[in-house]
Order: structure tokens, then C-alpha cells, then sequence
């Protein structure tokens, strides 16, 4: 071990299986032994990680298809994370002191094998954009809504980590109309003030289809799906011909207090679909392995040019980490949110 290690270290484990939706009590943080990396294992100290909604899905067990386990009672939580090489296995191309980037968040200290660390490149000004949520929505509108100039394009869940990035994304790449959704009033200033959106539309104002009827007169073109549910039935009464929709999450499934995060039926007008030929798909990094780095080689020219923000709030110390899941769940941050470790 390193001699520079402290003997005992911190983790943020799943204390127990909520009933419903997680809140800090489901949460521990334990003091455990200071890890040793393997043969093929890098040693990490983490710099901060990334509180994704996708966690509540992976505690609630119902992740058929989903390609990241379960997590149970006891076990300690992951995702992506930005951490400092403390030690390399022989042969790698891996140095102490350079920054990666891995999927064992949540804990101070990480034994990483070394396929699933990729050193960070420099291509961005601040090493914890490297966790922006940006890629999917990038993705889904180059790859899939191939966005066009003059593109009307709504966003739904505007405000969260990828919603914040995709209006940008779709004023960079052309759009005319940016429109949003998002819950509280002062995420819908924001999101206008701040970032460019032409239109923001609140989830409690009334009903949400004669809403965006009256926000979009003449239709969307594109649709940017981060909820699915009532917003993604309402876009498809309010698409133009030939629209096409990307949908990237199922917030209003992960936060459905009746469910366990896997599942966000809803009930569309296939009639209309079909004769309006709207597309609709779901985006996959998977299927787009190109896209990272492209996104990446976007991202940082746009931050360098002040062309794009990128929306997130760092929150003090893995010993309150417990309670940014189940904030990030109740709309309480705006942009990503990253605990720094």
C-alpha cells in the first residue's frame, strides 16, 4: 500500500432497500479499510462524482436491459467520478498524479481496474466537466433528430443535467425556438435568463398539452425527452409533420413513487404518428461509441469561446452525500449536481 494512504477511508453505502423513493435515512456512510489495487488495478483517490437519477432505478432492482447491476442493501453506490492516480500497475501508460475518469464514485478511494479508467485529455478547462451530461443529448440530436436550421425543439426536464445542456446543444447546432419544462418557477427564469431558452413551461400551470400548445402555435419539429409520461404524450399532439423525437430518459418513471425506477409507460397516438411520419427513439450511447469524443471536441472549443455553459452546482464533502440523491430527486438542484470529495 501506499505509505501516503490513510488505514481507513469513506464510503456512501445503500444502508437499506427504500420503500419508495430513497431519502437519507436509505444511506451510510462507513468508515472502511483503505483499498489496494490488484494486478490490473489502478489506485484513484477521487476528486468529486456525479449524482445521477439513474441511481434510483439501480436501488430500486428493476434494471432489465439496463446495463449497469443492481444495487442492494449494504453495497456501496457508483458512478462517474474524477479522481488523481495515486498508483499505476506495470506497464500501464498510467503515471501518480495524472486525473482519470471511472464509474467508482461515492467513495474517497478507488481501486479501478484499469480498462474502466480513462486518463482525462485537457481538452476541457475544468476537470469536473468532464462529468457534464451532455453526450446523450449531443448524440440524440446529431445522430438521431438530425436537427435542422430553423428547428423548433422542445426539451423536456430543461433544468436537470442533460436538459441544461440540450437547449444549448440545439441553439449551437441551428434551432430557431428552444422551448423547455421544467417544475419551480425559478428554474424557468433560469433557464431563459441564463441559457437561452425562448420559452419555459411549467408542469403545475394548467394543462401541459394546451401549454405547449400555446408555446408552440405551429408545432415542434425536434423533441429532446428526458421524462416521458404526459409531456412526451402532449409532444406528439404537437409535433409537425415529419418531427422527430430522441428520447434520451424516463424521469417520470425513476421518480414515480409507486415504482422501482424501471419502468415509465405511457399512452400515445399512434394514429397520429403514423400519419404525421414522426419518428420516435431512444438514444443509447451504446449504439454511438463515436460520440463521446466528438462531443468532448465540441465542448471544450464551445467553453474555451464562451459559447456554452455548463450548469452545476459542487456540493462540500462526501459526508453529506447521503442527502444529494434524494435532493437531486426532489428538483433541488439545478444543472448537475457533483459532490466534491
Amino acid at each position: 500500500m501506499n505509505t501516503d494512504m490513510p488505514r481507513t477511508v469513506q464510503e456512501v453505502r445503500l444502508a437499506s432497500a427504500p420503500d419508495g423513493l430513497p431519502v437519507p435515512e436509505d444511506f451510510a456512510l462507513a468508515d472502511v479499510p483503505a483499498p489496494t489495487a490488484g494486478a490490473d488495478e489502478v489506485l484513484v483517490r477521487n476528486l468529486c462524482f456525479l449524482v445521477f437519477p439513474g441511481l434510483r432505478t439501480l436501488i430500486g432492482g428493476d434494471t432489465p436491459g439496463v446495463p449497469l447491476p443492481s444495487l442492494r442493501a449494504g453495497q456501496t453506490l457508483f458512478g462517474p467520478a474524477i479522481g488523481e492516480v495515486i498508483e499505476a500497475p506495470r506497464g500501464s501508460d498510467l503515471r501518480p498524479g495524472d486525473l482519470v475518469q471511472h464509474l467508482l464514485g461515492w467513495r474517497e478511494y478507488a481501486a479501478v481496474p484499469g480498462a474502466g479508467c480513462v486518463r482525462l485529455d485537457g481538452s476541457l478547462p475544468d476537470p469536473a466537466a468532464y462529468l457534464a451530461q451532455g453526450s446523450a443529448p449531443y448524440g440524440a440530436l446529431t445522430r438521431l433528430a438530425e436537427i435542422r436550421g430553423g428547428d423548433v425543439v422542445l426539451v423536456t426536464g430543461a433544468a436537470g443535467a442533460v436538459g441544461t445542456l440540450a437547449g444549448q446543444i440545439a441553439r449551437l447546432l441551428g434551432a430557431a425556438r428552444v422551448i423547455g419544462t421544467t417544475g419551480p418557477a425559478w428554474k424557468a427564469e433560469r433557464l431563459k435568463a441564463e441559457l437561452g431558452y425562448d420559452e419555459v413551461i411549467l408542469r403545475s400551470d394548467g394543462n401541459f398539452a394546451e401549454r405547449l400548445e400555446a408555446a408552440a402555435p405551429d408545432g415542434i419539429d425536434v423533441l429532446v425527452d428526458n421524462v416521458g409520461g404526459e409531456q412526451l404524450a402532449a409532444a406528439v399532439q404537437c409535433a409537425r409533420r415529419n418531427a422527430r423525437f430522441a428520447l434520451v430518459g424516463a424521469l417520470s418513471g425513476q421518480l414515480d413513487e409507486q415504482g422501482k425506477g424501471g419502468c415509465a409507460p405511457v399512452r400515445l397516438d399512434s394514429f397520429r404518428i403514423v400519419n404525421l411520419g414522426i419518428s420516435v427513439r431512444g438514444y443509447s450511447g451504446l449504439d454511438h461509441p463515436d460520440v463521446e469524443s466528438e462531443w468532448l471536441e465540441h465542448f471544450g472549443s464551445w467553453l474555451r469561446a464562451g459559447r456554452i455553459r455548463f450548469p452545476h452546482e459542487k456540493l462540500p464533502g462526501i459526508a453529506h452525500a447521503a442527502r444529494a440523491l434524494p435532493d437531486l430527486i426532489a428538483g433541488r438542484y439545478f444543472g448537475a449536481a457533483i459532490v466534491e470529495v
